[in-house]
């Protein structure tokens, strides 16, 4: 009987290409999101050169008398002005109590705003930035108590919102009014915080697996069941017991001929001899309750009353010189077997 099943290694061997291919998204979508928003060495960096680094507006600082403190985790915000690179990757809690305790807070672009605009040559209207004049801004629009640049930027206490970070790259920096803009937003203070929120702080609010785009997710889910249907689809099918036909029927009377010829045609006839024996003891211990494997010739001999040697002789010892010796094994054997079923 053959039973057609699917194999491991079969299922495996279907499987391990596309699940290997899920894995290796899923690790670039923990490394890509782990990564995104590290500002270090890169956009609006204080200490990066490139046109989207902030290094100038630094250097500016400086020589105007601010301390500038880059962090990644902003904690002594005490007394400073605190400028924000990306706000929207901090738990707004936690975001609210930096402000509450910072002397001035800027945040750049936290989203969502009312409106968005293309970055331009855009007039202060309003007091707050009549001195830094024209500006290039944009993006994000707001509303506030104070506010400036069609809406761009806006204040409302000490929480000042801008829409558009541009006035702070080295690329931007010396277009319009950019620099004395910067200058009065970052630069109120002695002290300047300049926080870029990084890995370290999203994994103070949400676990690895929060980290994952629920899209990435949803992905690796679809991944998974396209895994499982492509192996059970390259697998074998799990089907009824059926018959296998054999190609020819052989009579146990022929086996046994068959193997006694090979005896004989080899000279085997002490191999042969414990075949015999082995058989006769195996089928005498379940009628004496002996375990097997354990010498029954005490038994035989207490139940036939045949002397322990002469039985334990004809079950172990006594071995035949040629063929009459091997049939006349048999014969005592089963004189033996037979003596004991009838006793």
């Amino acid at each position: 009987m053959t039973a057609v099943s699917p194999d491991a290694g079969r299922i495996w061997t279907a499987a391990r290409g596309p699940l290997l291919i899920g894995v290796i998204i899923l690790f670039a979508a923990v490394v890509i999101t782990l990564l995104r928003g590290s500002g270090e060495g890169g956009a609006l960096d204080p200490r990066s050169f490139r046109p989207e680094g902030s290094h100038a507006v630094a250097d500016l600082l400086e020589q105007n008398g601010v301390r500038v403190e880059l962090t990644d985790n902003a904690s002594a915000v005490d007394g400073a002005t605190l400028f924000v690179t990306q706000p929207n990757l901090i738990d707004p809690e936690r975001l609210a109590d930096l402000s509450s305790r910072a002397s001035a807070t800027v945040l750049l672009a936290p989203a969502p705003g009312l409106g968005r605009l293309e970055p331009g040559t855009r007039q202060p209207g309003c007091p707050l930035a009549d001195r830094a004049g024209a500006a290039t801004m944009g993006g994000f629009t707001y509303e506030g108590e104070q506010s400036c640049y069609d809406s761009t930027l806006v204040r409302t206490g000490t929480v000042t919102t801008i829409g558009y970070g541009g006035i702070f790259t080295n690329r931007d920096i010396d277009e319009e009014g950019n620099a004395a803009l910067a200058l009065s937003l970052l630069g109120q203070h002695e002290r300047l915080v300049w926080y870029m929120p990084s890995a370290a702080d999203r994994s103070q609010q949400k676990s690895l697996t929060g980290l994952i785009p629920d899209g990435w997710k949803y992905g690796a889910l679809q991944l998974g069941i396209a895994a499982v249907l492509i192996a059970l689809w390259r697998a074998r099918r799990l089907g009824r017991v059926v018959p296998e036909p054999l190609p020819v029927v052989v009579r146990a009377a022929e086996t046994v001929e068959g193997r006694a010829r090979l005896y004989r045609r080899s000279h085997a006839a002490s191999h042969a001899a414990s075949v015999l024996r082995q058989a006769t003891r195996d089928r005498l211990a379940p009628l004496l309750g002996v375990p097997p494997g354990d010498d029954p010739s005490e038994e035989i001999a207490r139940r036939t009353s045949r002397p322990v040697t002469s039985v334990r002789a004809l079950l172990y010892d006594k071995e035949p010189v040629d063929d009459r010796g091997l049939v006349a094994l048999a014969a005592s054997l089963d004189a033996l077997e037979n003596e004991v079923r009838k006793a």
